[in-house]
């Protein structure tokens, strides 16, 4: 700790990212990037875009992209927010709209960063346990349960666990909740979960967060979008000019536009994403694996004759990395294994097929 960091600083337990190991001949799937190319016109959008204009600022609004991703879900410019990566979005939802003066609530597994940036925000919150499947409960999230909160906030599908939720249950929450807002996590959705966009134009208080890191291959592009009220995204936008005002540079608005236009590309490679999906989980359910039901583009899995650790460490000397969650302890033994090409997820079962017969 240096003696120039600010007290916040000092306090701060920064979000760990996926390893990105720079290995040949390396099986990754621990980040969850899609195993399939983006679409080939968003190549050629980010290539017409590469010129002399890019001695100019990039339009700060991204009118174009809102455009564009408005289109997609019958909704307006003014009901889309735009960021660097969902992670982006999701930090100035933190800072806009989910520090208030009751603790804000979400489940004690799911995605890490979100007591990140309650500690980078200092925000008050409490985790709500998973039940004994490790499913949400989601009447833990209505008013009669949950007592007085200052905002809610899951994934659907939830993250590590893959498990989605219908969206009937999911729009009783935020009816139940009007006077917080309620934010939908949707970076997975799209591999089988029902997305709650729909709902916008219904719910004042409910925000949803895409990426397009995940279902349209653009993880190295860092785009991510938020659908709410223009109020919500009012307070967003706030934040974000007073923070950066250019959170997205010309080449990806322009890949973005294109990822957004091609639906058919889309729609192809999610599909294929899924068909192996649940391939790999027949697979490795063959083999004695407790495999979690999933909706994204990655399976929780446990193997009752080995370790997390051991079943991780055991597949990394094979050249093949998933993710392993030490804590909290009664997740220790799943790993997260996100869903490669079928070439990569027939290697992967082959090499737990030769692990369990070294036992």
């Amino acid at each position: 700790m240096s003696r120039f960091w600010s007290r916040l600083v000092g306090q701060l337990d920064p979000y760990v990212p996926g390893e990105q190991p720079r290995v040949q001949n390396l099986i990754k799937l621990n980040t969850n990037e899609h195993p399939y190319g983006p679409s080939p016109r968003v190549i050629e959008a980010i290539a017409a875009a590469n010129n002399d204009s890019l001695r100019l600022y990039p339009d700060p609004t991204a009118q174009a992209l809102r455009e564009s991703i408005a289109k997609n879900f019958d909704l307006k410019p003014e009901h889309i927010f735009v960021g660097n990566g969902s992670d982006e979005v999701l930090a100035h939802v933190f800072h806009a709209l989910l520090k208030q003066d009751a603790p804000l609530i979400f489940p004690d597994i799911s995605y890490s960063f979100y007591p990140v940036y309650c500690g980078l925000y200092e925000i008050e919150y409490k985790t709500i346990p998973l039940d004994d499947d490790l499913c949400i409960r989601l009447t833990d999230y209505m008013p009669q349960a949950a007592g007085k909160i200052g905002g809610i906030i899951f994934p659907n599908p939830n993250a590590p666990t893959g498990r989605g939720h219908p969206l009937d249950l999911i729009e009783t929450v935020v009816a139940a909740n009007p006077d917080i807002v309620v934010v939908i996590d949707e970076a997975y959705v799209y591999f089988g979960a029902v997305t709650a966009a729909s709902l916008v134009n219904k719910y004042p208080n409910l925000l949803v967060v895409h990426t397009l890191s995940k279902s349209r291959s653009l993880a190295g592009l860092r785009v991510g979008y938020a659908l709410g009220h223009p109020d919500l995204i009012q307070g967003l936008d706030r934040v974000k000019n007073s923070f950066n005002s250019y959170p997205l540079d010309r080449l990806a608005q322009a890949g973005a536009i294109a990822a957004m236009e091609d639906v058919a590309h889309f729609d192809q490679s999610r599909r294929a994403v899924i068909h192996s999906r649940e391939q790999l989980s027949k697979d490795l359910a063959a083999l004695g694996f407790e495999v979690l039901p999933s909706q994204a583009n990655f399976i929780f899995t446990r193997c009752p004759k080995l370790s997390g650790e051991q079943l991780a460490a055991a597949l990394r000397a094979r050249h093949i990395i998933v993710r392993h969650f030490k804590s909290p302890a009664r997740i220790s033994d799943f790993l997260r294994i996100t869903i490669g090409t079928e070439e990569q997820c027939a290697q992967l079962v082959s090499a737990c097929r030769e692990i369990l017969a070294s036992i």
